[in-house]
C-alpha cells in the first residue's frame, strides 16, 4: 500500500528534526571538552602569556590536522607585537632534519651516497678527516671538534663567521676527538660540513636546495634557511635572555652558516612539515620516510637513538621522534608520537626562563592522557652521613713551582694565544676578554679552571713546562704550546 505523499513528508521532516536535535544535544559535550583542553593547554603556558615579556607559539597537532594554535608573550618588546601561530622562529638545532633531509634527496637522486668520504666534496680538508664518510657526519659519530666549541675557545662566537672560515678553522684541526664510528658525540660541525656538501653535490646552496625541494613542495611559504644575516622576514619574533637586574636584553648572532641551525619557520609551516611523515609528497614514497627515521650504528653494531637530524626514544611507553633546539635567544622543540599520528610544537623566543620541551611534554600529558602508562620514579638515594671519598681536593704548590707554568701559549689550530701569570700568589690564565680565571691545582701538572676545565700542562724531555691541553667538550686535546 502506497503512503500519501503529505504523510512521507511529514515522516521525513520528523526524522529530520530528530537528527538535529541528536547533533545539537551532543555539540555543547564535545565544546565543553575543548573547552576544558585549551584551559588546561592554556595554564601549561601561564607564565609565559605576559604582556611584558617574550614567550612562546604552540600548535598541537592530530592526524594531520592542527587541533589548537596559540601564541602567548611577545615577539617584539619594543614595539609590543604579540606572538601568534603566524609568528617566524629562529629554530636553531631542530633545522637539523631538514639539513638531512636534504641528504636523502640527494642520495634518492643518486647525487651522492652516504658511504661517501667527504674528503670527495671537501678536499681541502686534511688528511686527518680520510675516513669520515657522510654517514658519520648524519649521525654524529665523526669524532670531528665542534666548531662553535671552537670559536668559544678562539673568543670570536660574537664575530661574523662565514662558511669559509668555519671551513679554514676545521681545516686547521690535526686531531679529532675520537676514530670515526667508534662513539656518538653531537657535534655541530658535521651538520654545517653537510650543508656544504649539499652545495658541492647539487650545485645549490642548502637554502636554494630545501626551497626548491622540501618548502615549496610542501608549501611551507614561511619557511627558509636563513643564510644571510642582513636579510628581512616580515613578522620575525626577536630573540631575547633574561637579565639580572631584571628584564630582558636581545640576543643575536652574527652567522651566516647554517645546516646545524638557521631554519626560519612557523608553527603552522612545521604542522605541514608534520604531515609529510605520513603522507609523503617528496617523492621516494614510504622508503624516504624510513630513511629519514633509520637509526645509525657504531662500530661495535650498538644502535644509536638518533637517525637524520631525529631523536628516536619513548616516553610513558609510547614512541617518540623529536629534535629541540636552542641559540640566539630561541628555545624550540618538536615533539611527535607517531603511533598515535600526535605532535606537539613549541617555539619560544627566550633562553633561559622557558623550557620548551617540557612545555611540549605537558601538552602531550594532557591530549595523551588515557594512553600514557605511569612513569616509574626514580629509586632515591639513602641519605648519608658520610662524606663523599671521590671528590678531588686542591694540593698546595709554592710560589717556585708555580712560576714554572709562567707563560705565553700559542695554539696554530686556533691561531691563539693564551697567557698564564702569577699574581698575588695565585696561576691564573687569561685570554681577552674570553678567559681570566684562576688555576687551582689538582694534581701534579693538572689545574681546574672555572672548576670545571680540566688543564693539563706538558713537559719536554728536560722535564720543563712546554704546553698545555685543556679539556673542553666537544673540542678535546688542542695542544697549546709555551712560546
Amino acid at each position: 500500500m502506497r503512503r500519501p505523499v503529505a504523510v512521507i513528508r511529514f515522516l521525513s521532516s520528523v526524522v529530520l528534526v530528530l537528527a538535529c536535535s541528536l547533533l545539537l544535544a551532543d555539540f555543547p559535550s564535545n565544546h565543553a571538552a575543548n573547552d576544558d583542553l585549551t584551559q588546561r593547554v592554556d595554564s601549561v603556558f601561564a607564565t609565559c602569556n605576559k604582556p611584558d615579556s617574550p614567550g612562546c607559539a604552540v600548535a598541537v597537532i592530530k592526524d594531520g590536522k592542527i587541533i589548537y594554535e596559540h601564541g602567548y608573550g611577545l615577539a617584539n618588546l619594543e614595539y609590543n607585537i604579540p606572538i601568534t601561530p603566524d609568528t617566524v622562529f629562529y629554530i636553531a638545532s631542530t633545522s637539523k632534519q631538514f639539513t638531512a633531509a636534504s641528504i636523502a634527496l640527494l642520495a634518492q637522486k643518486e647525487k651522492l651516497s652516504l658511504d661517501d668520504s667527504i674528503r670527495k666534496y671537501l678536499p681541502e680538508l686534511p688528511p686527518v678527516y680520510d675516513g669520515i664518510s657522510i654517514g658519520h657526519l648524519i649521525y654524529h659519530t665523526s669524532g670531528i671538534r665542534d666548531f662553535q666549541t671552537l670559536l668559544d675557545v678562539q673568543g670570536r662566537t660574537d664575530d661574523v663567521n662565514t662558511e669559509q672560515d668555519i671551513i679554514e678553522l676545521l681545516a686547521r684541526q690535526k686531531a679529532l676527538n675520537f676514530k670515526p664510528g667508534e662513539h656518538f658525540e653531537y657535534s655541530n660541525s658535521g651538520y654545517f660540513l653537510l650543508a656544504v656538501i649539499v652545495k658541492r653535490a647539487s650545485g645549490k646552496s642548502l637554502r636554494e636546495f630545501a626551497a626548491e625541494n622540501i618548502f615549496k613542495p610542501l608549501r611551507m611559504s614561511n619557511t627558509h634557511f636563513h643564510d644571510d644575516r642582513t636579510m628581512i622576514v616580515k613578522n620575525r619574533a626577536t630573540g631575547y635572555v633574561p637579565l639580572r637586574g631584571g628584564g630582558y636584553g636581545i640576543h643575536t648572532t652574527n652567522y651566516d652558516v647554517v645546516g646545524n641551525a638557521g631554519v626560519m619557520t612557523t608553527v603552522q609551516d612545521l604542522s605541514l612539515w608534520d604531515q609529510n611523515f605520513y603522507e609523503n609528497k617528496l617523492g621516494g614514497g614510504i622508503d624516504f620516510i624510513s630513511r629519514l627515521l633509520t637509526p645509525g650504528t657504531l662500530n661495535n653494531g650498538e644502535r644509536l637513538n638518533y637517525a637524520y637530524g631525529l631523536q628516536l626514544g619513548d616516553y610513558k611507553g609510547l614512541r617518540t621522534v623529536k629534535h629541540d633546539g636552542g641559540f640566539a635567544g630561541f628555545v624550540t622543540e618538536m615533539l611527535r608520537f607517531p603511533d598515535q599520528r600526535f605532535t606537539v610544537i613549541c617555539l619560544a623566543n627566550v633562553r633561559g626562563t622557558i623550557d620548551s620541551t617540557a612545555l611540549a611534554y605537558q601538552v602531550a600529558d594532557i591530549y595523551l592522557a588515557s594512553e600514557l602508562k605511569p612513569q616509574t620514579p626514580k629509586a632515591r638515594a639513602t641519605p648519608s652521613t658520610r662524606q663523599p671519598t671521590n671528590v678531588p681536593t686542591p694540593i698546595s704548590l709554592n710560589a717556585t713551582q708555580l712560576a714554572g707554568y709562567v707563560g705565553d701559549y700559542y695554539s696554530d689550530e686556533l691561531q691563539v694565544t693564551y697567557r698564564v701569570v702569577l699574581e698575588n700568589g695565585k696561576l691564573s690564565m687569561k685570554y681577552r676578554q674570553v678567559v681570566n680565571g684562576e688555576l687551582v691545582p689538582m694534581a701534579q701538572d693538572v689545574f681546574k679552571l672555572y672548576g670545571v676545565v680540566g688543564v693539563q700542562f706538558i713537559r719536554d724531555d728536560r722535564n720543563q713546562v712546554s704546553g698545555f691541553v685543556p679539556q673542553n667538550g666537544g673540542a678535546r686535546n688542542i695542544r697549546f704550546l709555551r712560546r
